[in-house]
């Protein structure tokens, strides 16, 4: 069952609290047990609701799950989607203060499709941008959705953050965005959702960088 399935009914229900607690425990106990492994470290990125993020104790949260699970601030990323993070931006910048403090990752999930302010960009405390996979999906069919792309990469830049390709599938679309010196990409071009054993065996190999939970 895809997450467009299940999300909503959760965030309808009031599960999606206690659901997104469990992922983030889940993701931080996995990565630390990786790295009991002996694989090589790396950073887990987890997503949160809109909802979530509203908590006011939602730095309070990542802590005790970092102090429970042993993983090390710095391999941990939260993402959070550009309209949740701007639907009270001046409160957003508190809490993303509080997070980053942490020693945390922090990305902007799904940019290009809300309606972020470039003024309060620069003053949320983020460390890397994620291009929807609406605009790399039409790479070499819109000049448009390039012409976003594009300015995308080149706006990360100029505020020295990471940037990273969503959805990316073919070469045509690998191509482009290497000739923009696109940070990373992610997508079904590199690999389909994996299991952790399956994970495990990508880490061994050097190749992965934010390892997901099937």
């Amino acid at each position: 069952m895809p997450p467009s399935s299940f999300i909503p009914v959760a965030e309808e229900s009031g599960l999606i609290g206690p659901l997104s607690e469990w992922v983030l425990r889940e993701a931080c106990r996995q990565n630390k047990a990786w790295q009991n492994l002996g694989l090589p470290p790396a950073r887990v990125s987890v997503n949160l609701s809109a909802r979530v993020f509203q908590q006011r104790d939602i730095a309070k949260l990542v802590m005790q799950v970092l102090d429970e699970t042993g993983l090390e601030p710095q391999y941990l990323e939260l993402e959070l989607t550009e309209s949740a993070i701007m639907r009270n931006a001046e409160e957003a910048v508190s809490m993303l203060n509080e997070l980053s403090a942490l020693g945390i990752g922090l990305a902007i999930d799904d940019f290009g499709t809300g309606y972020s302010s470039l003024s309060y960009l620069k003053r949320f405390p983020v460390d890397l941008l994620k291009i929807d996979r609406s605009f790399v999906s039409d790479i070499g069919i819109s000049g448009d959705d390039e012409t976003i792309t594009s300015a995308i990469i080149a706006l990360a830049h100029s505020r020295k953050l990471q940037v990273i390709a969503e959805g990316v599938e073919t070469s045509a679309q690998l191509d482009f965005l290497k000739e923009r010196a696109c940070d990373e990409m992610q997508g079904f071009y590199f690999a389909k959702p994996l299991s952790t054993e399956a994970i495990s065996e990508l880490m061994k190999g050097g190749t992965a960088r934010e390892p997901a939970l099937a």
